[in-house]
């Protein structure tokens, strides 16, 4: 007598049922694509865009560092 795990088991393990699963799921991931999809672009972009003025944020501190170490405005405890 199987008990009831390896009844649902079997089930799941059938190529037919992965198959069926499959083609019903296939429409529905393709409809929440198109979605979203717009949504995701301007998720990149602003990543890009962030990333370009967290690197030019850390260009102007690196060159304002060596100015006034040129200048020696700070004191040398520092």
């Amino acid at each position: 007598m199987k008990t009831i795990r390896d009844t649902c088991m079997e089930f799941f393990q059938n190529e037919d049922l992965h198959k069926e699963v499959r083609e019903i799921i296939k429409p529905l991931g393709n409809m929440m694509y198109n979605e979203i999809y717009l949504y995701i672009w301007f998720i990149c972009i602003y990543n890009v865009l962030l990333l370009f003025l967290i690197l030019a944020n850390l260009f102007l501190i690196i060159h304002l560092y060596q100015t006034v170490q040129k200048a020696n405005v700070l004191p040398k405890t520092i």
